[in-house]
């Protein structure tokens, strides 16, 4: 994007955005702000500093009365009991991470589509006012769904948040990253990564699972059946090793047990053990824990000396499952692992 012409150009579109995103010009300083919403200024301040906003001093002019209404929602919801003191700092952390991330990535969109305008200030400011009202209440439609759906799988499983359930934890990443990354523009890597988030989730999708994240060349999703995390994990892997298909070389490991859900997010033995095979998982291959490989083959205590078992099913996948050796990784010594093959002609 070109530069204005002057600083007296910035401030003007900047002021004319911030007032179209916040409901008005500022016109408050945070004591102001927590004052009108009968909040302590200490816990205003606090929960500003977990969102992630810029840090302001006592006499700045920097909020709007929209900054009012929302202090206080924040002090509704506590007086409800909905934000305790326990889950209060994480769940307004959590808030403030994913709206700055997508804050970020709108803007930077709508400055890439308004780069070759003549007058592209102008055209953001115009294109902020058109667009970004259509975008809030498809985020708006987009939370509720989400709602809809932690709603259906509370209610069908049982299980709240900040409880354990067993599930089915798969990590899976690009072999090679750093390597094939260094030879790749700055637009070809994001193509590269976009390609790979996109068919991976995807496939998650298709099969039930659900993405928790993406960190980069990895993603993380999480099944409460074992045998869709093994289709999706697979299903990756065999796109990465075709020679044809632009999908990158992918490796896999899975893990099932006991999981803690918490803010959308999964923690627990069984999620790090997951990432722990992962990382020891060769290019193209799927590795199992001792608790997804029960699960698969049902085989709960098998001979010790055995390389390899097929599970044939008609209600069912069919796999091959392969021991390996035990493997000592980080926080685990010794840790048993199956690789997770389709039975041989398949």
């Amino acid at each position: 994007m070109s530069e204005p012409s002057d600083r007296g150009d910035i401030d003007d579109l900047l002021g004319t955005i911030e007032a179209f995103l916040l409901g008005g010009p500022p016109n408050l300083t945070r004591g102001e702000v927590a004052e009108r919403a009968d909040v302590p200024l200490e816990l205003a301040r606090e929960l500003w500093r977990q969102l992630g906003f810029a840090h302001t001093t006592e006499d700045d002019v920097a909020f709007a009365e929209s900054d009012v209404e929302a202090l206080r929602l924040t002090a509704d919801l506590m007086r409800m009991g909905i934000l305790g003191p326990e889950s209060q700092a994480a769940l307004v952390r959590t808030w403030g991470r994913s709206y700055a991330r997508l804050a970020e990535w709108q803007i930077s969109l709508l400055a890439g589509l308004t780069a070759d305008e003549p007058d592209p200030e102008l055209r953001l400011a115009e294109l902020a006012a058109g667009v970004l009202p259509r975008v809030e209440a498809l985020q708006s439609y987009v939370w509720r769904r989400h709602l809809s759906s932690a709603a259906r799988r509370l209610l069908t499983t049982g299980s709240a948040t900040d409880v354990e359930r067993t599930m089915a934890v798969c990590f899976v990443d690009i072999v090679g990253y750093t390597t094939h990354s260094k030879s790749l523009a700055e637009d070809e890597l994001v193509d590269w990564i976009e390609g790979f988030e996109r068919v991976a989730t995807d496939t998650v999708v298709d099969h039930g699972g659900r993405v928790i994240k993406t960190i980069g060349d990895e993603i993380l999703f999480t099944t409460d059946d074992p045998a869709a995390a093994a289709e999706v994990a697979l299903a990756l892997t065999e796109r990465g090793l075709d020679e044809d298909d632009p999908f990158p070389a992918v490796r896999a490991g899975i893990a099932h047990g006991l999981v803690v859900n918490r803010l959308g997010d999964v923690f627990g033995p069984t999620v790090n053990i997951a990432a722990r095979l992962t990382s020891v998982a060769g290019p193209g291959t799927v590795v199992l824990d001792r608790g997804a490989y029960a699960a698969l083959s049902g085989v709960e205590d098998d001979d010790p000396e055995s390389e390899s078992v097929d599970v044939e099913d008609s209600d069912a996948a069919s796999y091959r499952f392969r021991r390996l050796r035990r493997v000592s990784v980080k926080g685990y010594s010794r840790l048993e692992a199956w690789r997770l093959q389709r039975p041989k002609g398949d």
